[in-house]
Formats: structure tokens, C-alpha cells, sequence
């Protein structure tokens, strides 16, 4: 029977949150005048007087003063608490008083995500205007992201739903057909490009018979139907190109990490380099732009 080996695991927060004074907690970085004025800020504003503190901040206990806490994540949310003549708040107190941020370690919600979360509160009766006020939008644009995945194909949907996206770029999506909405969205994971300007250039370069039934597009200024239906052929060879390196790629890709760490390994070999030197110096140099390229990749 195999032997049981117990690990400790050290908690990285104390067990429960803490009311703590304002007064007592230290800032570690300073909040302008410039960052208040900004939307983000005017939203978390409007949040905490609507539906109060969602995320409570989190705070080390100093080592020099007893009594006293290290702000470690949540500078923007106390800086509104102050503005809002608040006195207390509720922390997360961590066990580790290094200065991390932590909502590095936390995924920011993608537009689908808060997609749904409103639709799951209209369901539950939480009136629009409600939640307008709380992310400090109009009704309008809380109206726009209900409808945000009607006429997107869940297979598109499905490979997005984790992206942030621009509320426009679903406009754009929505004059594709089912199956170039896939296309798209797969090249817009693949180029890590998810802008609204990209995604009408892809809109742009759809054939006709690929468009949604109900978009008529409109002639591009300047363009002719010469250029434009170039700029069709080029996208479809693109996907093409696209899909068969794709195939190739995580083989390709360590076939170019073994050479290169075959060639590194040459160039520490004091012989080769003299023999390269002296026989084949354009060689040679050829090997140490790849060795140096790779070193700065690395």
C-alpha cells in the first residue's frame, strides 16, 4: 500500500473578513485627480451607492504599528468609500504583506459573462434602470447588451465568450452568415485582434452569398467591384493558409526550439566557432542572428 504524505498548505487570507476604519488602513500607491475623473472610477462610484461594496479590499496587518493595515488591492474602491464620507469597510486580510495586485489574479468579466449576469438579473426582477445606475450606464446601453448575442451563432459565441470585445464589434458580426461568424471568430482568436476595425475588414472582404440574409451591404467609397472582390479572394486564401498552418504549428514550433538549441550549443563550442570562422563565415554569422534572436525572444 503506498505510503500517504501529508503536505501543509498555508492559507493565503484569514478566515473571515474584519471591519476595519478607514483611518487605519495605509494606501500603498496615490490616486490623481486624473484617474477620479475617469469612467472606471465614476462606475465604481455609482456601484457602491446603488447595491453597496461587491468586492471588499484587501489589506495586510503592518509590522510596524499594531493596528494598522497595508492596502494591498482595492485603491480605487477606498478612494470611493472616502469620497462617499464612509468611515469603516469589511477586508479581506491576506496572510502575506508583499505588495502584489491582486486582480492580476483575477480574470476581468468578458462582455459575454456580463451578457449573461444581466439577463440573469432581469430574470430575477432587478429592474434595467437599476442596473444602468449601477454600472453607471444608461438604460440604452444595458438594453444593447441583453440583445448582445442575438444573431451571433453559439459556436462564434462559444469561442468569445471569454474575450473583451467591443459592444460594436457584435454589430459588425451579425451581417456575417452562421458560418463565416465562425471564421471570423476563429481568426480574430487566432491574431489575438478582437478590434472593431478588424472585424469590418472581415466583413468587408465577405462574399455575398457569406453574408447574413438581412444585411445589404453598401458599396465602399473607393473601392471598386474589381478591388473588392480581389479583397475576397485574398481573404479566403488567407483562411486557407491560415488553417494549414494551424495543422503544423505545435510541430513546427518545437522543431524551431530543438534547432535553436542545437545551434546555441554549437556556438559554445570553441572549435566550431574557429572552424566556422575560418571555412564559413557567412555561416557562422547566419547562426549567431539566430542564437541572439532567440535569446531576446526568450
Amino acid at each position: 500500500m503506498p505510503r500517504r504524505v501529508h503536505i501543509a498548505v498555508r492559507m493565503g487570507f484569514e478566515e473571515r473578513t474584519i471591519l476595519l476604519r478607514l483611518s487605519d488602513i495605509q494606501p500603498l500607491k496615490y490616486i490623481s485627480d486624473e484617474i477620479k475623473r475617469s469612467a472606471k472610477y465614476k462606475q465604481i462610484l455609482a456601484s457602491i451607492a446603488e447595491i453597496g461594496l461587491v468586492e471588499p479590499p484587501v489589506v495586510a496587518r503592518s509590522r510596524e504599528e499594531i493596528g494598522k493595515f497595508l492596502l494591498l488591492d482595492g485603491h480605487l474602491r477606498l478612494e470611493a468609500l472616502r469620497d462617499q464620507a464612509a468611515t469603516e469597510v469589511a477586508c479581506l486580510v491576506s496572510t502575506d504583506d508583499e505588495a502584489f495586485t491582486y486582480n492580476k489574479r483575477v480574470n476581468r468579466i468578458a462582455i459575454i459573462q456580463e451578457h449573461k449576469m444581466i439577463l440573469k438579473a432581469v430574470e430575477n426582477g432587478v429592474p434595467e434602470e437599476r442596473i444602468a445606475k449601477s454600472l453607471n450606464v444608461d438604460v440604452a446601453s444595458i438594453r444593447r447588451r441583453r440583445r448582445l448575442l442575438d444573431g451571433i451563432c453559439s459556436e462564434a459565441a462559444e469561442l468569445l465568450k471569454e474575450k473583451h470585445i467591443a459592444l460594436n464589434t457584435f454589430c459588425e458580426l451579425r451581417k456575417l452568415g452562421a458560418i463565416r461568424q465562425i471564421e471570423a471568430a476563429e481568426l480574430m482568436v487566432a491574431m489575438n485582434n478582437f478590434s472593431n476595425s478588424y472585424v469590418r475588414s472581415l466583413v468587408a472582404a465577405t462574399p455575398k452569398t457569406q453574408l447574413a440574409p438581412s444585411y445589404k451591404p453598401r458599396q465602399p467609397r473607393g473601392l471598386s467591384d474589381e478591388q473588392l472582390a480581389l479583397m475576397e479572394r485574398e481573404s479566403a486564401s488567407l483562411a486557407r493558409e491560415f488553417k494549414v498552418a494551424e495543422q503544423t504549428y505545435g510541430a513546427d514550433h518545437l522543431d524551431l526550439v530543438l534547432a535553436n538549441g542545437f545551434i546555441s550549443k554549437l556556438l559554445r563550442n570553441a572549435k566550431v566557432v574557429g572552424y566556422l570562422a575560418k571555412h564559413y563565415q557567412e555561416l557562422l554569422f547566419e547562426f549567431q542572428k539566430i542564437s541572439e534572436s532567440d535569446a531576446a525572444a526568450a
